[in-house]
């Protein structure tokens, strides 16, 4: 079953060099490890909410926000497509996942 891995974290929460140096070498520790276990089909890092912008249309009319879609205290930093056997074998991936140790990962299934 396919899995969506959103990758969350406060953007506001600096991790100094040394911190943010060891998530990084662990994110490619784990990206490792899952695309050698034939887990992970895809995923990327995603660019700050301040490059972001908000797309709705109302009435016809396109209206443009920049930022991310909800005021949270927490923000998609990434995402992971996963293939996994069933849950328990999705959230053992995610809970692997460094981010998890600071922010969240949310996993959702996709619809068949």
């Amino acid at each position: 079953m396919r899995y969506m891995m959103l990758v969350t974290a406060d953007e506001s929460v600096e991790l100094g060099e040394e911190a943010g140096n060891a998530v990084t070498e662990a994110a490619a520790k784990w990206v490792a490890e899952m695309d050698g276990r034939g887990v992970r089909v895809q995923g990327n890092r995603l660019c700050p909410t301040s490059d972001a912008t908000t797309v709705r249309v109302r009435d016809g009319e396109v209206l443009l926000l920049d930022g991310p879609f909800a005021e949270t205290k927490e923000q998609i930093a990434g995402y992971d497509i996963i293939e996994c056997a069933d849950l328990d074998e999705a959230i053992e991936v995610a809970a692997k996942h460094p981010v998890a140790r600071y922010g969240a990962i949310e996993v959702r299934p996709f619809w068949d």
